[in-house]
Order: structure tokens, then sequence, then C-alpha cells
């Protein structure tokens, strides 16, 4: 058999592998996406659900940029819930429930229509590599495939090994092998690699549990979605529910330490900060005589649910025993236990801004085998894998997202310059600029890149384009409708506001913190019918509220990235030498040298080079 050259082969079909080949793909390249089981793509490996405090940001722009990830997590929720309301809008982020089985069959789906893409079914073992560029890669059936680039996306089945209790088993996810060979094969390239953790919960069976014994936590009202295209609103969703462990839960779970891998040393790598196991949480946080557990539907057809919170490694009869302890849990039966993985990671201080290697042209890495951990935070990689795969074979600039642009850009700007020791997670204390990159305005800042660079489709563009005009239109509207005080003192007396003694203009009562537009509009005969006129979508009347409160603190930002972004403009040479600037620190030379900054302002955010260092820097090559 023949089989045909490709222009980007993408290694691996979870979230990242998923969004680099339709983004390959959907921009022209002919991609060949290899998997080793065609029925796991896009396999929600641990919780079913998308999105959550800065993950959904990201998700939204993924959208914003051509992406299909909003469009398969609309397609398939089953609860919509955007979360922090109650904070500032640059806090507010959307999160879907989803149905696991029929998420994975949409992203299939959605690549299976996609042009420009083959499937193969099977483990590559390796990559060939001349001249330093990136040529091909070899299979474990001894197939061998050309392309002029190679996206890795390969999650944690790089030597992946499955931990429970005392049992430790090769697997890349329970039930799958793990690949080996690219490991070897990259550290004999001149690679760095290290060893990270993560675990996941048992599944239990629903009808074993009695859930009026917990707290029911339904969706939205109003439910919103992440698309900006035309997916479906949920008309029905289903609850989640709320347990919490005990001190009797806990003190099974301490009978099992002892076996635990993670205590007595059989695991290496570190697992994640912000996801700790329940073994973890009880060793760590021992004055707590609780902890929160959500009870997550794995999907609109089946009994099988997900414990959000009970992530362990212990043996599966001290999990089993411990959870007929939790309210609620008193008859659980396990469908599986469990278990820890450790897997092999690339320091993601080796690649460039693009995801490209350092040390191999047209080699990119994407998802977890950076370092991360995260659907969203793996899926964004890939999308901007794909795009600058594309891009360098067709000899187009790269597209490198900055701090100020997107989450995506803080998140990636985040792995390169300042790597990662243990699995990088993104939240909104991450990005400085977090009231500029808002969920709501992602399409706005985003979309005209991504049809500029042939990704994001005409609609798109006329949609977004739409939407900055409905938005300035409701904003003039208020900005001059006056509203008479019998109107709406009654309602201002009920939120403990002051009443007004004659006509004022709408925008002076919207800025009154205690002021929302919606209760606004059906308090206000005047104001709902001048906003019926204009028959606007609910989300332009809300993104014109944010525009009209934030504005102070988003001229603010935007000063502050004018400022800092003439860094960005002061281009680095990749091959500059800093050992000869004898003004630098030593431990400046020596991080520049290990990260090779391209522009000044990401050398400013290394850790360890000082603000005198940069000073030097601007003198050295004359500004």
């Amino acid at each position: 058999m023949i089989y045909p050259n490709y222009d980007v082969i993408v290694v691996g079909a979870g979230h990242a592998g998923c969004e680099a080949a339709a983004a390959a793909a959907n921009m022209g390249s002919k991609v060949l996406l290899v998997t080793m089981n065609m029925q796991t793509i896009a396999q929600m490996s641990c919780n079913p659900a998308m999105g959550g405090i800065a993950k959904g940001q990201i998700i939204r722009e993924i959208d914003a940029l051509g992406g299909y990830s909003g469009i398969v997590s609309d397609k398939s929720a089953i609860q919509f819930r955007m979360l922090n309301r109650s904070k500032g809008p640059a806090m507010w982020s959307p999160r879907t429930q989803n149905d696991r089985m029929l998420f994975a069959a949409e992203w299939r789906k959605k690549l299976e229509e996609t042009l420009n893409i083959d499937f193969w079914q099977d483990m590559v073992t390796g990559l060939f590599v001349e001249d330093s560029r990136a040529v091909g890669v070899k299979t474990s059936m001894g197939v061998s495939f050309r392309c002029k680039s190679v996206i890795l996306t390969n999650g944690t089945f790089l030597n992946g090994l499955i931990h429970i209790g005392e049992k430790q088993f090769g697997g890349g996810r329970t039930g799958e092998k793990a690949a080996t060979g690219i490991t070897e094969q990259l550290v004999d390239f001149g690679f760095e690699s290290g060893r990270m953790k993560t675990g996941t919960p048992a599944r239990i069976d629903g009808r074993s549990l009695d859930y009026s014994k917990m707290e029911e936590q339904f969706g939205d009202e109003n439910p919103d979605k992440f698309s900006f295209s035309d997916t479906p609103y949920l008309t029905k969703q289903r609850s989640c529910f709320i347990t919490y462990t005990n001190q009797k839960v806990h003190n099974v779970l301490q009978e099992g330490f002892e076996k635990s891998p993670m205590f007595t040393g059989r695991i290496q790598g570190l697992g994640p900060r912000y996801c700790p196991s329940i073994e973890d949480k009880i060793s760590r946080f021992a004055d707590r005589d609780r902890h929160q557990l959500f009870v997550e539907p794995e999907g609109w057809n089946t009994c099988e649910v997900y414990v959000n919170g009970f992530s362990s490694s212990l043996p599966e009869d001290i999990q089993y025993k411990a959870m007929r302890l939790i309210e609620g849990f008193e008859k659980v039966k396990m469908f599986r236990p469990g278990y820890a993985i450790e897997y092999d990671y690339f320091p993601p201080t080796q690649l460039s801004n693009t995801l490209e290697t350092k040390l191999i042209s047209g080699l990119y890495f994407a998802g977890q085998i950076n370092g991360t951990t995260g659907y969203e935070e793996a899926a964004c990689q890939g999308l901007m894998a794909g795009i600058n795969a594309h891009r360098k074979i067709n000899d187009l600039t790269s597209v490198v997202l900055s701090r100020s642009e997107a989450y995506i850009g803080v998140l990636i700007d985040d792995l390169i310059t300042k790597g990662t020791d243990e699995p990088y997670r993104m939240f909104t204390s991450r990005a400085e600029f977090r009231t500029l990159l808002r969920q709501d305005n992602a399409d706005v800042r985003l979309t005209p890149l991504g049809h500029a660079i042939g990704l994001a489709t005409d609609e798109s563009l006329d949609r977004v384009k739409s939407k900055v005009i409905d938005i300035e239109r409701v904003m003039n509207l208020i900005s001059g409708l006056s509203i008479p005080p019998d109107e709406v003192n009654p309602w201002l007396i009920s939120l403990a506001t002051g009443e007004i003694n004659q006509r004022v203009k709408a925008k002076s009562l919207l800025l009154r913190p205690q002021i929302g537009i919606v209760d606004f509009i059906k308090s206000s005969a005047t104001l709902k019918s001048a906003i019926e006129l204009l028959n606007v979508d609910r989300l332009v009347i809300e993104s014109a509220e944010i525009n009209f409160k934030y504005q102070g603190y988003i001229d603010r930002e935007q000063d502050l990235v004018d400022k800092m972004s003439r860094l960005e403009y002061v281009k680095l040479k990749v091959d500059f030498d800093y050992s000869q600037i004898s003004s630098l620190s030593s431990e400046a030379k020596q991080k520049l040298s290990a990260i090779k900054p391209s522009t000044l302002g990401q050398a400013a955010r290394i850790s360890g080079v000082s603000p005198s260092d940069i000073s030097v820097l601007l003198v050295y090559i004359g500004r």
C-alpha cells in the first residue's frame, strides 16, 4: 500500500489533537489524525463538563477564532451555569455539564465533516527527523507517513502508569494502553522530560444514590451557551447535586494511607495543586471536618455518575468503604474505582511562542505534553499549534496572541516564559488584563483575527459587526433617554437607593451599583418600550451595561496595555548571546540563554530577570 504524504500529522485525538486537526484542515492543510483508538476521539477522561472559572473564557475564545469546542459543548450540554455572577463581569465564567458520550460523538461528527482530514488508528512510536526538521512519523504497525509538520498531543499516554493502591499497570487511561517510544527518542534529540501526575474519581451507579439527602444544584433559569454561532439554547436541563465528606469518611480513607502510592513514594510526579485527591485534601487540610463533593450526571440517558472532588488512588476497597459513609451514598454501587496516573511531559520552556519546539523545526507540542491540565487548556493549545503549523508550511507569518488579547495568550506566554513543574491550570487571577478579556467580548476581540487567517467564517464576522453596531445603538439610547420619577421611584426605594425628583438620564441610574439593566427594563415602561423597538439580543444589552458600568476600569487597563506593549515591539534575536553582556546578572544570563525570549516584554516576565537587567538590555540594543 502506498500511503499519501500530508501537510500536518496530528498525534493524539484528545481535545488538543481534535482542535489542531480541525484548525489546520479548515485553513487548507491536508491533515492526518493518528489515534490509538477511533472509539475514544475527544473522550472526556475526567469530569463531564466544559468551562468554569477562566476556562469558560478560553472556550469562548476558541469559538471566536473558529474552533469547534464551543459548538460541540453546546450540542452536548445537559446543564448551563454562569459562574461568579455575584462578582464583577471580568470574573463571570460560563460552564456546561455535558453528556460524555454525546460530546465525543459530536466531536467525531465535526471532524468527519471537515474536509482535508484523514484518520489512522495506530500508535505512533517515533518521528522522522531530517536536518533538524520533522518530516514524518512511524507507527507500531510498521507504517510510515511523511509530512511537512507534526503536532504531538499525547495527553497522559506517554509512558503512562496507572496506580490503584499498591497495584500499578501501564496505561494512558483506564482500559487503554500507554504510548511508548516517543519520549525516549525526544530525549535522545536533546529534549528535557519530566513526570507529572493526575487522578480521577470513581464512577458510580446513580440508581443507588439517595438524592433527597443532597443539595440540588440547578442550571441557570435562562441558560446561555458557549458558541457565538446559532447553536441551540438548552430548553431542559439535568440537575447536579452537592454532598459532603465527614470525619468518618476521613478516618476510613486514612486507613489506606499506608497503601497509597502518593504517601509511599511510588508516585514521583507532581499532581495538580488546585484539584488534589481526596487523600491529599484530608492530609493537607487536617483541620477541616468535611469537604464538598459535586455529584454530576454523565449524560441524558445513563445512570453513571461522576463524583467531583473524590479523586483518589487508594485501594478500591477503601474507596468503596469510605464512599458508603457519605450522606446519600449509603447504598452506593461502584462502576469502577478512581485511580492516579503518571505520565511524561516536556517542560514548555523548550517551545517558541507558536508552540513549535526550539530543537526541531516543524514539530509542535500541545496539551498535557506541555504540563497543563484541563480540556480547555489543551484545546486552545491545539488550536494555536494547528494554526501555526499550517501557516509555517505555507510561509505565512505566525499567529501569536498577546496577554492583553486573550486568556490563550496568557496561558501560552506563562508556559514558554515561566515553565511549570506541576500541572498548569488557568485562573482569572493569572491575567493582568482580565477586565478586557471578558467572556462576553471574546468574539469582538478575536473573530476578526480568526477571519483574517481563514478560520472564522464570513457569517461569524458579519455577526460580530452587527453585534458591535447593536451595542452602540443600546448605549446611545440609554445615554439619551430620560426616565420620569413616578415610573421608577417605588423600585428605587425597594433597592435602598436614592429616589429621583425630576426626569434623569437612564445612564445615570444605570451607573448606580444597585441597579442592573434587566430589572431596570422590567421596572421602567419608558426604557422597556425603547429597548423593544431596537429589537436586540439580551446578550447585546448585557454587554452594553458592562461597557457603561466598567468604562473607567476598561480605559485604565487599556492605558496600561499601551504602555506595556512598547516592550513587546522590541524584538530580540533568537541567537542573541547574553553571556557577552557583563552588566547582566548571572541568573539573568542563564535564564535568558535558556528561554531565548522573542521580545523584551517576554524577557521582562522571566522569573529571575530583574528590571535592572531589562534596563541593561535596552541600553545594549540602543533603546
